[in-house]
This record gives C-alpha cells, sequence and structure tokens, in this order.
C-alpha cells in the first residue's frame, strides 16, 4: 500500500483553526495543539454564556420595572404588576416595559394605572 502524505490535507485544517485563534496572545494563536485546545475553551464559554446572558439580561430587567413600580406607588411591586398583566391578558415581555422605564417613567406610570383599573 502506497503512503498517504497529508501535507495539504492537515495544513489546511491547521489553517482554518489558527484563523479561528488569530486574536488570542501568544501560543495560543502561534502553537496548533494550544489552538485546538483554546478553540474548544472557547465554544465551550461561549455557549455556555449565551444562556447566562439570557438570565442577566431578564433579571437587569426585573429589577429596572421593579424599581420604577416602588418608586411611584408605595404599595405596588413588579409580582403583583406581572400578575395583573396575566390576568388582564397582556403579553408583554420584560425587556419592553423595561426600556419604557428607562426612556419614560410617566408613560410606564400611566400603563400601570390602567392595568389597576
Amino acid at each position: 500500500m502506497t503512503r498517504v502524505r497529508r501535507g495539504y490535507t492537515a495544513r489546511r485544517r491547521r489553517t482554518k483553526i489558527r484563523l479561528f485563534a488569530s486574536s488570542f496572545r501568544g501560543a495560543h494563536s502561534r502553537l496548533t495543539r494550544t489552538i485546538t485546545q483554546q478553540k474548544m475553551r472557547a465554544l465551550v464559554s461561549a455557549y455556555r454564556d449565551r444562556g447566562r446572558q439570557k438570565r442577566d439580561f431578564r433579571r437587569l430587567w426585573i429589577t429596572r420595572i421593579n424599581a420604577v413600580t416602588r418608586e411611584n406607588e408605595v404599595s405596588y411591586s413588579y409580582s403583583r404588576l406581572i400578575h395583573n398583566l396575566y390576568k388582564r391578558q397582556l403579553l408583554l415581555n420584560r425587556k419592553i416595559p423595561a426600556q419604557i422605564a428607562i426612556l419614560n417613567k410617566n408613560c410606564l406610570c400611566i400603563i400601570y394605572k390602567k392595568i389597576i383599573k
């Protein structure tokens, strides 16, 4: 059986990996073994942090909405607001009221008062 020369295929595979790691520092962008290790590590972190990012933004939106509701109404809270939203069948996600809370607090208060009535 003839010997297979791996030059072209292996070089193409390595350059593809090197392009991925071109922005890494030091040996992490130069040595093939460390490049592959860092690539796997980067992809694992990216996958994990996509879920974490969704969680963090949801927490941020809830905090913003809660702050505005408590600022204007003494006995009103975030949980009561969401409960009333569901009771009225107003399906607003938490991102939109949080943006309204930052840009225009009065508008958010008007919405809440309409929901209560």
